[in-house]
């Protein structure tokens, strides 16, 4: 999948992500690395608001895992079901959010348990970077169900 197939998906899909600007930077099986600007993410204080950042984690997150379940040929819904968000430092500026694949033995036991069960459930994780320094990072269970 394309980055800018992504974020087309996205933008049709999950209405939000367009509202907040949010474009796809990198679209592999490996890495989903979205950006959105400060501009229509903003808070009182001038910096990223907590729920703009959370937002931008769970979609590459949640891309990541799409993207790879397109790469492996599965069709099955994704949700999450369990996610937790720590912020390290202010937002201040564009910002983006990179997914990376779990390890190895982490995707194939997460693969053999959603061919073998239709249900399987799997940790990704996100950092959040803005102007070369990290200021969150985001871990999420999601679950995929094959219909």
């Amino acid at each position: 999948m394309t980055p800018q197939a992504l974020q087309d998906y996205f933008h049709e899909h999950i209405p939000l992500s367009k509202a907040m600007a949010v474009e796809v930077e990198t679209a592999t099986p490996l890495v989903v690395r979205l950006k959105a600007p400060l501009a229509p993410n903003t808070n009182h204080h001038g910096t990223v608001f907590g729920g703009s950042a959370a937002a931008v984690a769970v979609l590459s997150a949640w891309g990541l895992l799409h993207v790879a379940m397109l790469d492996a040929n599965i069709e099955a819904d994704l949700v999450v079901q369990k996610s937790g968000m720590s912020y390290e430092l202010p937002i201040t500026g564009e910002f983006t959010a990179e997914a990376v694949s779990p390890a190895p033995e982490k995707w194939q036991r997460f693969l053999a348990m959603l061919v073998k069960y239709k249900r399987a459930r799997i940790s990704i994780a996100a950092v959040l970077n803005c102007e070369g320094r990290k200021t969150g990072e985001f871990e999420g269970d999601f679950v995929a169900v094959i219909l």
